[in-house]
């Protein structure tokens, strides 16, 4: 058995920093969306998850993306993701580019934080 998603966490600036490598699907989705969400209701509601190590994402992982963006925006949070060409096209087959607030680099979204 493999898993298809890994990540580590980081605080800088305030802000939480996932930073998630491997496949965003079916299969990691509720495991994830888990993970991310209990520490934004322990933590800072300042979230960035760099997705530039994804080699996959599928519907249930932007749906995900999306919850998690919903949730961090109903707690007055911040929220953006540090995306790669892979993700950014699935993202915008859907037309959620704008609503999650894709960046091309971790310090194009910390500064696009403050």
């Amino acid at each position: 058995m493999t898993v298809s998603l890994r990540g580590t966490r980081e605080v800088r600036k305030n802000c939480q920093i996932f930073h998630l490598l491997g496949q965003l699907d079916a299969f990691s989705e509720p495991t994830f969306q888990k993970v991310v969400l209990n520490y934004v209701k322990e933590s800072a509601n300042q979230v960035i998850l760099d997705l530039s190590q994804i080699d996959f994402i599928d519907s249930s992982g932007l749906g995900a993306l999306v919850r998690i963006a919903k949730h961090v925006d109903t707690i007055k949070g911040n929220f953006r993701i540090v995306s790669n060409a892979r993700v950014t096209q699935t993202v915008k087959m859907v037309r959620l580019e704008k609503f999650l607030k894709l960046k091309n680099s971790l310090d194009e979204a910390l500064e696009d934080m403050q």
